[in-house]
């Protein structure tokens, strides 16, 4: 099984761009599964039901988020009734919305995909190591197909992460921080790994945001509204094939591809 996860898709770039690049991708790669980080399609900060459905309407499978999963009020309904949204599986008990699926695939193959964050840095919710290894035992009765995306700030974590479930699941792939890092990797018991997979939006940007409005931010320090930057997107993600019989990465590739000129407004 191949799998395609995008990182963080930002806004109107972030959305025109993934449409731009995903028919080639997913032809090129021959793709089974698409998954997509989505916490920020809209505006730049959050999910709504119009931008999800744009995102489902250009193949992507399963949409994950992180910490800005709230921003929009409507996204806590939405995601109450949309199972392909997920929302981190360490979020207490009661909390609308589910952190993992099982897909099943064109060729009627199954993937289990979570969503789990990480606390460093970040809100402080239930220990993604053990609530994760929880629900894989769970997963495990169905598939040994399991793709996590972690979002979180902390590369130790991420790291730390990456090995604890390492041979427990098929990958491990970071969100949140926005900037691809260079270390993708097979781990010694056959989990594919990257710290993060980087970000789907505006190149000329500060992890997406008007450049300006961040530099008179760090100047000045004083708050202000954000907007998402224009000009040319980047398309940042990761291609990974896994053993259908039993579960093992067998590679994964990074990608970033740029060059569509999007204005945002």
């Amino acid at each position: 099984m191949r799998v395609l996860l995008i990182g963080d898709i930002v806004g109107k770039v972030g959305r025109t761009t993934l449409k731009f690049f995903l028919p080639n991708i997913m032809s090129r790669y021959k793709i089974d599964v698409v998954i997509a980080n989505g916490e920020n399609s809209a505006g730049g900060f959050g999910i709504t039901e119009k931008t999800a459905l744009e995102l489902f309407s250009y193949g992507v499978n399963v949409i994950t988020t992180g910490n800005h999963v709230w921003d929009k009020k409507e996204a806590v309904s939405y995601i109450a009734k949309e199972g392909r949204i997920l929302r981190p599986l360490n979020y207490p008990a009661g909390v609308p919305g589910s952190g993992s699926i099982i897909f099943t695939t064109n060729n009627k193959k199954q993937i289990a995909v979570l969503c789990v964050s990480g606390r460093v840095f970040m809100n402080t919710l239930e220990c993604p190591f053990r609530t994760t290894e929880s629900e894989i035992a769970k997963l495990k009765e169905y598939t040994d197909i399991i793709v996590i995306d972690f979002h979180a700030e902390a590369t130790s974590e991420k790291i730390a992460f990456g090995y604890y479930m390492d041979g427990k699941v098929s990958a491990v792939i970071g969100t949140h921080t926005h900037v691809q890092t260079a270390d993708e990797t097979i781990l010694p018991n056959g989990t594919a790994y990257i710290t993060d997979v980087g970000m789907t939006g505006p190149l000329n940007g500060v992890i997406g945001i008007d450049k300006e409005q961040i530099i008179q931010r760090f100047l000045t320090h004083l708050p202000r509204k954000y907007d998402v930057a224009g000009g040319t997107g980047i398309l940042s993600g990761v291609v990974f094939e896994i053993d259908d019989k039993n579960g093992k990465a067998i590679s994964i590739h990074r990608l970033q591809l740029k060059g569509k000129l999007v204005e945002e407004n």
